[in-house]
């Protein structure tokens, strides 16, 4: 490791698992100290208590502003500073089709999509400011918000609106040496994906090790993308390798955004449902 956190305090919303622990583990190793927020507490404690002083769990509902503000009060009670915010945090919502989406259905994906993120810049460049000493924004976005036909309208649309926040923080946060980047994952193997294909989370593993053996070669880069090529896209915008990178989304998906949509979603979708009725 090359220690390119030493000194700075992250925060990982979602960093109680997936693609956030990954990041949150992948920070610490680089010499970071990482407030873990979540809404899962009994993980998020585990995780922390796992990472020893270099890390802190705070339970937090990142569709409240109070409870985000709560996290970066967390972190520069219990490290001094912050230097670092990655919203991750964020769900699959609604998937249902245009044709059959409800106005609930679509506003809860956003509540915790979008509004979530534009929460998360509010209360950490509010911090960065009053620190005067800038600070690094990232935002998970998802291949979904690059190129339509990757999920369900309310996620596409959501993610799309992921990206304008991202554009628009960074004109806005420019003059206070504040940068904000996204990081759009393909399709990343991890246990969220049992969950939205209406697998029981104790065979989340499997799921996961059974498309990976059905269609992982049939990638560009043959081999899904893991939860760590997220973390190091991410720990590449928290460090200062980063410094004059700003505006940007960095699409972490072996390839697959740069060319025409291929029929891997449907094959995920077909294989994911054997598997579901292979248990019951």
């Amino acid at each position: 490791m090359s220690n390119l956190l030493t000194g700075k305090v992250a925060i990982v919303t979602g960093g109680a698992s997936g693609i956030g622990l990954a990041a949150v583990q992948r920070f610490v190793a680089e010499g970071g100290r990482v407030v873990i927020a979540d809404v899962a507490q009994e993980a998020g404690e585990a995780a922390a208590t796992s990472l020893g002083e270099a890390a802190a769990f705070q339970r937090t509902d990142v569709t409240d502003e109070a409870s985000i503000q709560a996290a970066v009060d967390a972190a520069v009670t219990r490290f001094g500073r912050l230097d670092v915010m990655f919203n991750n945090a964020g769900s699959t919502g609604d998937g249902s089709s245009i044709t059959e989406i409800g106005p609930a259905g679509f506003d809860k994906t956003f509540v915790l999509d979008v509004r979530s993120v534009v929460l998360g810049h509010k209360c950490a460049a509010r911090r960065f400011k009053e620190q005067g000493t800038g600070g690094s924004i990232i935002s998970t976005v998802s291949v979904a918000g690059l190129q339509g036909g990757w999920s369900s309208v309310s996620y596409a649309t959501a993610k799309h609106a992921v990206v304008g926040t991202i554009r628009h923080a960074a004109k806005e946060l420019a003059p206070f040496g504040i940068r904000t980047n996204g990081v759009a994952p393909g399709v990343i193997m991890t246990p969220l994906i049992a969950k939205a294909f209406g697998v029981p989370p104790e065979k989340a593993d499997e799921l996961v090790q059974y498309l990976v053996g059905r269609l992982g070669s049939k990638q560009a880069m043959g081999r899904y993308g893991s939860a760590e090529d997220v973390a190091n896209a991410a720990l590449f915008f928290a460090s200062d390798l980063s410094a004059y990178v700003s505006g940007t989304v960095m699409p972490v998906d072996g390839g697959i955004s740069s060319y025409t949509l291929s029929t891997s979603d449907e094959e995920i979708f077909a294989a994911a449902q054997e598997f579901a009725r292979s248990l019951t």
